[in-house]
């Protein structure tokens, strides 16, 4: 007989067995088998075929008619080895129709589901295969239901929490009523840094005996805490110290403790018998891995040469220790934060109200407790109470800038449209204003086209030349909208005007466009209308003004200064005063 198989359970929320039996349509009633609260079902399969096994995923209620069950005396050999079958395949119960073939259910049926220990229904004759199996359907979508309202109450609680004063505190408490466990954030050492809720009773049956595979010496794992705390080193990076480990050295050191000097980091302790396993997108729990495939901390950059390569870091892993369900997540700053909740059963929902809150508890630790976090609030302060911006930059980054300009080419930015383009370009130095992004970002990070986006880039500028930095890369973002270009830098490289002493140059741009002081609008008008080679269209565009409107504002222009337009020469001239202006 072939190994029971791992039911492939589909993502839709499973049916427990007594729901069904309660359903008082359908008159179903279980005869044999054990009648555990706990069984369910994840769909209903109608099958006549005498070894059913080839054709079932596991998890399902099979129906059967009895048409195939062969004539004779004793079929008690026959029975015994089609329910194995079923067992085998995974299936969850077994449910017989009475009509039209048999009117009662065979004993030996009901014996063999008895010793195999398979829930068999009897279907009564006005009870239809096609009926039971839309009750089943018909419950899974009332849990699914339920399952997305919960989610999203639990969304809604974690968000409002996470707004509160005390912030992290506040999303573990409301975590931990949500799950009805205890949620504790670990710091990047391992010690405890913050916890709510309850830690749930530990089984009698649950051991206090050291991992099996763990170090001579090593401190037996004392109740879910502590075996919670242990899982939580499998998704901290396991290389953050400066010293070179030494491979040879197997000292044992204390879960939450740093190791020696020295000292490789040893993986944390577990219960034996239990399981880490990765946590997926199913709200429901997982078939266990295999030993070999079990999670493992990331190697060192110091493995040793022409050892396989590391196996990736996982983000999260799930344990058990005794009833009590232990969940880990890594949380995503990288600064060696983890979240690990503790519950009595695992309820369908929990994965995805843990996972929200590791992403708020990401935003709420990652930024505060990094050095370049604390660098950027540093520097706000400083711009705030006076300090000049040269003064500031070294505390954001050596070097020159640039700055970027954005817009996208759909509906206005919002701040996580803005936050997202900022994470794209390198840069967490964004300001939303209006419908333009723009990023202040080094100036030796390329920036590249982002799609969905137009972006107009400055020249690199010291800190002192940061407001020039500003205009040059609105006046590309105009030129890049004008022609339709993803990314437009300003033109860095020298110009014929770099020729003319900067005194002299500003003195003859002053002269020349005296008849535009106080009238800003015509200014840009010519400005943009002389970069855009006269095209009316393209202006309206960058200027975001009809076409109409910049057709008068040049002819205005062309009055006031007594100039022809048309001309290349003219059009020279003032194009160097206005870039100069």
């Amino acid at each position: 007989m072939p190994e029971t198989i791992t039911p492939a359970v589909p993502p839709t929320p499973p049916v427990t067995l007594s729901a069904l039996l309660a359903r008082e349509d359908l008159g179903l009633r279980q005869i044999a088998g054990p009648t555990d609260p706990g069984i369910v079902i994840h769909w209903a399969h109608t099958s006549e075929m005498a070894d059913p096994y080839p054709y079932l995923l596991g998890g399902e209620l099979l129906l059967t008619a009895g048409v195939h069950i062969p004539e004779g005396p004793d079929v008690s050999a026959y029975f015994d080895d089609y329910v194995s079958r079923i067992v085998a395949a995974g299936g969850a119960a077994l449910g017989f129709g009475l009509a039209p073939v048999h009117d009662t259910v065979p004993p030996a049926l009901v014996a063999a589901c008895e010793s195999r220990r398979l829930p068999l229904l009897e279907v009564p004759p006005q009870t239809t295969f096609s009926g039971v199996a839309r009750a089943v359907w018909q419950l899974m979508a009332q849990a699914r239901l339920a399952e997305l309202r919960r989610v999203t109450e639990a969304q809604q609680s974690l968000a409002a929490a996470a707004a509160r004063q005390d912030p992290v505190p506040s999303v573990l408490r409301q975590l931990a009523q949500r799950l009805g466990g205890r949620a504790v954030l670990y710091g990047p050492d391992g010690t405890e840094v913050a916890g709510a809720g309850r830690e749930p009773a530990a089984s009698p049956g649950a051991s206090r005996e050291p991992a099996v595979g763990a170090g001579a010496g090593r401190e037996p794992v004392e109740g879910a805490g502590a075996a919670l705390a242990a899982l939580a080193g499998v998704v901290r990076p396991a290389a953050r110290t400066t010293t070179p480990p030494d491979p040879t050295d197997r000292r044992p050191h204390a879960p939450g403790t740093p190791p020696a000097p020295g000292t490789r980091p040893q993986p944390a302790a577990t219960p034996p018998g239990t399981r880490l396993t990765p946590i997926t997108s199913s709200a429901r729990p997982q078939a266990a891995a295999a030993p070999s495939a079990r999670p493992q901390p990331a190697a060192t950059p110091s493995a040793t040469p022409g050892a396989p390569p590391p196996r990736p870091q996982p983000s999260s892993a799930t344990d058990a220790f005794g009833a009590t369900h232990l969940a880990v997540y890594a949380l995503g700053a990288g600064e060696g934060f983890v979240l690990g909740v503790a519950t009595p059963r695992r309820e369908p929902g929990d994965h995805t109200i843990a996972s929200v809150a590791a992403v708020l508890l990401t935003l709420l630790t990652g930024e505060h407790q990094s050095g370049a976090g604390a660098a950027r609030s540093s520097a706000l302060v400083r711009l705030l109470l006076g300090a000049p911006p040269g003064e500031v930059a070294p505390l954001l980054g050596a070097g020159r800038w640039l700055v970027v300009h954005a817009r996208p080419e759909a509906q206005a930015p919002d701040p996580v449209a803005a936050s997202a383009l900022g994470a794209a370009l390198g840069s967490p130095l964004v300001d939303l204003g209006g419908d333009v992004v723009r990023v202040l970002m080094p100036a030796d990070r390329e920036p590249a086209p982002q799609p969905g986006w137009t972006l107009g880039v400055s020249a690199p500028a010291e800190p002192h030349e940061w407001p020039a930095a500003d205009t040059q890369a609105a006046r590309a973002l105009a030129r890049a909208r004008a022609t339709r270009a993803p990314l437009l830098r300003h033109a860095a490289r020298p110009a014929l005007a770099d020729l003319v002493p900067p005194a002299d140059a500003e003195t003859h741009a002053r002269s020349l466009l005296a008849p535009l002081s106080g009238q800003p609008a015509l200014a840009e008008t010519l400005r943009s209308w002389l970069s855009l080679h006269g095209s009316w269209d393209r202006t309206a565009v960058a200027l975001g003004v009809h076409r109409n409107t910049v057709r008068q504002r040049i002819a205005r222009c062309a009055g006031l200064l007594g100039a022809d337009l048309d001309d290349p020469d003219v059009r020279m001239e003032l194009w160097f005063a206005l870039r100069r202006g």
